[in-house]
Parts: structure tokens; sequence; C-alpha cells
């Protein structure tokens, strides 16, 4: 402990001499200002920057940094060179490279705090062991005590877990009813909502890092267990592999950056695996976030994907005593990803280096890294027949104003003239703006949904566009989503985002997300004619985001 402590502060003093000899120090904060900024920037900036500040998906928001470029020159940089009044103009404004606007949600003196706070030396969080965890369990319900049978008459296949980010809570939403079922408390923001194999648990795991297990099976759904795995997190999922339907859960984290895995019926911890180590590019990084993991339809193994060092791991579960890991080298910084349509291929943005990666997870190796615009964002992707291309999987981007078609294999020899085209961009489907986060489309509909929730202007980030995947020669139809919900007009955006369809394939669901003292709202289109079909809306709905339909959730189904 002592040379722990001593390594801390040698390693302060050296950071200060090193600002000193730059010629600038960080402002000063009181320790009241310092809290609050590592709040706003907890729950606002690390996910894209990272806990390190190091970047990732956002730019490297470090005091004071310097790197090599290919011509060998030594680049330096950094919010001190930024300074004050440069960094408040770039938090409020946001940027053209995918970062929203500020100031229409946090206050000049907020905005003038983390314009202060990110030109501090980072604060380092603790980390969190198998032991931490299992002193966080709490297993409410053993399942001995749960129902044997549904005890409710809800359509199941039909519900809607939806996040409802800022308050740390989830809405279980009647698809078929269109009311509100239950609200539940989670970790905050929650990231994703995954359901077991059978469709009966929901899975959530908040950026808070607690993971929460409900059962829709009670008369009313019902938390039965929760875990920490630590304090920042964005991903699970269950196995699905024939004979272990179910049995465990694993978890990503982002700090400390390692992988959890649970018992999927009660969330007891039973291992946890560093994801620290080397990049693609052969250098050490202390920070490697697991991004998005899911679980694969032909192999008892998950795909997990580190986001700093660019690796995707292919984890085998038949034996987590003996665990065997696949190691496979792709491109940084890798995020969200999904499934083709044969859902043997997974592909997953690589948005910093501007590619998409795709895993063979049959053959459990790279099958290619392909080239896209700026910033892929794929959120799952989405899948569907090109009439010129066949199979295609879609992307849209947070740099450029553009959806990108990638051609997909198919082992269907109907499909055999389409192989010339596999794993190349076919197409690029303009859009009127950049800030893309999800496309959907569903294999019932005819239509592709794209959003803009991260561009800064109101005008962009509060429609979305459909294209009509019979004929990708036509103009989008623009929708107007917050015009539509009938609420009233405020100064922060309403912010357009996650498009999910209902169980039938003809209904999608749209999230209005609000700030967190304005009524939010879910609108809900009829996709054969894209009209407004309902909006849901009450005190209650506060900051919905995303939101993750049962039966589609449970097949990977978008």
């Amino acid at each position: 402990m002592k040379t722990g402590k001593f390594n801390l502060v040698a390693a302060a003093a050296l950071l200060v001499s090193a600002f000193s000899a730059y010629g600038q120090t960080a402002p000063p904060m009181s320790a009241a200002e310092q809290e609050v900024g590592k709040k706003i920037y907890f729950e606002r900036c690390a996910g894209c920057h990272g806990v390190l500040r190091k970047g990732a998906t956002g730019k490297n928001l470090e005091p004071l940094w310097s790197k090599k470029a290919p011509d060998g020159t030594v680049q330096e940089g950094g919010m001190l060179k930024l300074g004050t009044a440069r960094l408040e103009k770039i938090i409020a404004l946001g940027t053209e490279g995918g970062m929203v606007n500020y100031d229409d949600i946090l206050s000049k003196e907020e905005i003038n705090i983390m314009a202060r706070y990110i030109q501090q030396v980072p604060p380092i969080p603790p980390e969190f062991s198998l032991k931490d965890m299992r002193d966080s369990w709490k297993l409410i319900v053993p399942v001995a005590q749960r129902p044997t049978k549904q005890m409710n008459n809800i359509n199941l296949k039909n519900v809607f877990a939806t996040t409802l980010r800022d308050t740390g809570k989830l809405a279980l939403i009647d698809g078929d009813t269109k009311q509100i079922w239950q609200i539940l408390d989670t970790g905050y923001a929650v990231h994703i909502s995954r359901l077991s194999l059978s469709g009966r648990y929901v899975y959530t795991v908040g950026r808070d890092g607690l993971v929460t297990l409900i059962d829709m099976w009670f008369e009313k759904p019902t938390t039965v267990a929760t875990i920490r795995m630590g304090s920042d997190a964005r991903s699970v999922d269950t196995s699905k592999f024939k004979g272990y339907e179910d049995k465990y859960l694993i978890g990503g984290s982002y700090w400390p950056p390692q992988y959890s895995i649970m018992d999927g019926g009660t969330l007891e911890p039973l291992k946890v695996v560093s994801t620290r180590g080397m990049t693609v590019d052969g250098e050490y990084h202390p920070e490697p976030r697991v991004a998005s993991i899911v679980s694969s339809h032909i192999k008892p193994e998950w795909v997990v994907n580190i986001k700093e060092t660019g690796m995707i791991l292919l984890v085998d579960y038949s034996d987590i005593k003996n665990l065997k890991t696949t190691k496979i080298e792709s491109a940084k910084f890798l995020h969200d990803g999904g499934w083709d349509a044969s859902k043997r291929y997974f592909l997953v943005a690589a948005n910093a280096s501007n590619k998409i990666a795709a895993v063979d997870t049959k053959t459990g190796k790279l099958a290619a890294l392909i080239d896209t615009a700026k910033i892929p964002h794929p959120g799952r992707g989405a899948n569907f027949m090109h009439p010129q291309y066949g199979p295609v999987w879609a992307t849209g981007h947070l740099g450029d104003p553009v959806v990108s078609l990638i051609s997909t294999p198919s082992d269907d020899p109907k499909h055999a003239k389409f192989k010339q085209y596999n794993w190349k961009v076919v197409q690029e489907l303009k859009m009127p703006g950049a800030g893309n986060l999800f496309v959907k489309t569903h294999p019932k509909s005819n239509h592709l949904w794209a959003d803009m929730p991260m561009h800064p202007e109101r005008e962009m980030a509060e429609v979305n566009y459909v294209f009509d995947i019979r004929d990708l020669s036509k103009p989008p139809v623009r929708i107007d989503v917050a015009k539509d919900s009938g609420l009233p007009v405020t100064k922060a955006l309403r912010r357009a985002v996650h498009q999910e369809y209902n169980e039938k394939g003809d209904e999608v669901w749209i999230s209005l997300w609000g700030g967190k003292t304005d009524q939010s709202a879910i609108v809900i289109y009829d996709d054969k004619t894209l009209k407004l079909k309902r909006v849901i809306t009450s005190p209650d709905m506060i900051t919905p985001t995303g939101k993750f339909n049962v039966w589609n959730t449970q097949h990977d189904i978008y």
C-alpha cells in the first residue's frame, strides 16, 4: 500500500511538473465543482471519451497528449491547449463529428464547470473484483419461489422494454394495448435490455454497472435479482446454444475493463476476466472497454468486442473453469454491431477507423474489414434483400450523411450471383445530415428507417427518414416525429431516436427523447402507410431512449 501511494504521489508530481513545463496549469476548481464535473462527465461524456479520457468514438480529452504521426513528427495537444473559452463553445454548440450540443442540456454554469473539469488530471476509479461483485449481489426471489407458469394475460412477445434514461428506470409497455404495464427501478441509463431465450426474463444493464433480472411471469413484472459488475457498463447477453439455454449471463464493463460471467437464473457471479492488453497496433492500453456482446446461434460462444484494442473475442462458455478464448484482430475502436441475415456473420463498427469488421463465427476467423464513411454507428444494423445486390446489412454514420449498405454472403444457391459483391459497400443512401445512431427494418417490412438524433440542428434531430427498399432510387420520406407527437415546442430538443418494430412487423415505435424536466413520448407509426398511429406519453415518460421488443430481441430480428 505504501509503495502504491508513493507512486500515485510521484505520478501527480510529474504531471504537475509537465504541465508547468508546458507553460499551462489547470484552472482552479472547488471540491463541489469537481463533484459536479465528475457526475456530468460520467453521465454524459465517459461513454464516448473513456473514463481515462484517452478517447474512442469521441476524441482524446486528456489535459495534455502527444502522439507520433506517420511521418515521424510528434503532434501535441490537449484540453489545456484549447483553454476554457474554446472548450465552452465546443461543449455548448457540439461538433459535426457527432457530438451533440449541450446548450439545451446543461446550464451555462455547468458548461463552464465541464470546460474546466476536463483540463484537470482524470481521477481513476477503483477496481472491481469477483468479491466486490459477490458483495453487491442480491437474490431477491430464489428460483424455487418464482411462478411455474405465466400469471398474467399479457402477450409477452409484444412487450417493449423501454429505457427511461435519466430516471434509472425501465418501463415495460404492452405493445398490444399501448399501455405502460409496469415501471421498475434499474441501473442509471440502461444501455440495453436483453431477453432470455424463453422470452420470460428481461436482463438490463445500466451505465452505472448495475445488472437487473426481471421476471415477467409474475402477475406484475418483478425484479428477482440484481448485481453490480463495475462502475460503468454497457452490454449483457445470455448463453443461447442448445444445452446451455440461459444457463449463463455475460456482462461487459467499461470500468474496470473486464467481462464477468454470472448464473443466468440468479446472477450469482462466477468469473471475472480482464481485457487489459495490447492493441492491434501492438501498444499496451490500460482501458480496453467491453463494447457490444452477442451470443452465437451456432456454437457455445459469445462474441465480445473490445473497444480500444480492436480485438474481437470468441469466448467458449462450454467449460468456464477452463475458459477458451479465440482472439481476432480487427480495427479500433470497436462499438456496436449485429448479425447478418444468416446469423453466421457478426458485423461490428470500428468507428475510429471508419471500418466495419465482419467475423465468421463458424470458422472463428475475421471474414472482412470493410472501409466505410466516417464513424459508422449501426446499433444492431438492418438486414434486407437489395433489388440489385442481394442480401445486405445497413449501417448509419455519426460523421457522414449516408447510410452504407454492405453485401453479405448467403448459402442460398439463388443468391450465388451476388457473391461478387460480398463484403463491399454496394450503395450509400444519401441522408440530409450526419448524426445517425440507428437504422431499422424488419423481414415483413418494405421500409428502412434512419434517425439523426446526434445532429445539432432541431430540424434534423427531431425527424426520421424512411427509404423504400424495393426502389432505393426514390428519395426518402421525411417523418417529423416531434411535430406528430403533439407536444409543445421547448428549448431542449426532443431527439427522435431508436426505431423498433413490434412483433408483427407492421408498427414502428420511436422514442422522442426530451430534457429531464420536459415531457417526452413514444410515437408509433403504421409501417405500411407511414401514418401516425399512436402517441404514448405521460408524466412518467421521462427521457425514453432504447426500446426492445421481446420477440425481436429474443430472436435477433433487425
